[in-house]
């Protein structure tokens, strides 16, 4: 009940924010995209309506967070109905993790690149444009988002290698991108340091909107702007954002989820993957 109440709340200080009616009504699914030993893995899909059969449209993937131990599948199920009603097909993927299937952090990482994989792979069928599909999370899951783009390797060795699962932009909420002893689960990755840190291996860097907190200590805006500085220093867009006065988790606020949100879809419209509102 409380989440439908603040679901409700979120959707109506949207319409305040973004105006009087959107663009795209929306069609939900649900599909596997991975088997696995513990459970079948799911893509939850918003569709814009009204698509014709050859349509396609920009995509987005959001992982929640949970330091890679804990899931959360509502977290981001606001933002991929509001995207999807701005043209966007979004997905809302759920991923393995420690709590619930007994994996270390390379796992969930392996599942993220198989949920992109897959999504690449049934494009055509999903309406989805294959050179414009987003990645987005937040904490751990904006880990998995820039991780998916950066650090090579830790695939699973049952996906179709030739199909790409790397994202086309970054959509992060105070991600993990540092994972030294200065960032965050060194302990639990140590072993596969610095190969699964995003910070370490930015290579031909994608368009990046960065959120994070003035007083996150988990994330520390130090970090979150040397990310920026190793992205436009490889010739990448990175619009970084520091919220003054805000810690880790403050997109569970619903003030601080809307303004984000739209400043995100701001950013989305910037590199044409968006619609404008009519």
């Amino acid at each position: 009940m409380r989440m439908k109440t603040e679901m409700k709340n979120f959707l109506l200080a949207l319409l305040l924010l973004f105006g009087p009616g959107s663009v795209w009504a929306q069609h939900v699914t649900t599909e596997v995209y991975k088997k696995t030993p513990t459970r079948d893995l799911t893509l939850k899909i918003y569709t814009p309506e009204g698509l014709t059969e050859k349509q396609r449209c920009a995509a987005i993937l959001f992982f929640f967070g949970g330091g890679w131990s804990s899931r959360n599948l509502a977290q981001f199920a606001p933002h991929a109905e509001a995207l999807s009603r701005r043209g966007m097909v979004c997905f809302v993927a759920d991923y393995r993790v420690k709590k619930t299937d007994g994996v270390e952090p390379r796992v969930c990482l392996s599942d993220a690149k198989s949920a992109l994989r897959y999504v690449r792979a049934h494009a055509e069928r999903l309406h989805v444009d294959t050179n414009r599909i987003a990645a987005s999370g937040g904490s751990a899951g904006g880990h998995l988002a820039a991780a998916a783009c950066y650090c090579p390797g830790f695939d699973d060795p049952d996906d179709d290698l030739s199909v790409n699962c790397r994202p086309t932009a970054l959509v992060l909420f105070y991600p993990v991108v540092d994972n030294s002893g200065k960032g965050y689960g060194y302990e639990r990755i140590k072993s596969y340091f610095p190969a699964f840190s995003p910070i370490e291996n930015i290579k031909d860097p994608v368009p990046t909107i960065f959120f994070v907190g003035s007083e996150d200590h988990l994330i520390p805006p130090a970090l979150s702007r040397e990310f920026q500085t190793r992205c436009q220093k490889a010739g990448g867009r990175c619009d970084l954002h520091i919220f003054e006065g805000k810690g880790h988790g403050f997109l569970n606020k619903e003030e601080d989820r809307a303004r984000t949100l739209e400043m995100a879809t701001d950013f989305l419209v910037s590199i044409g993957y968006a619609d404008t509102m009519n």
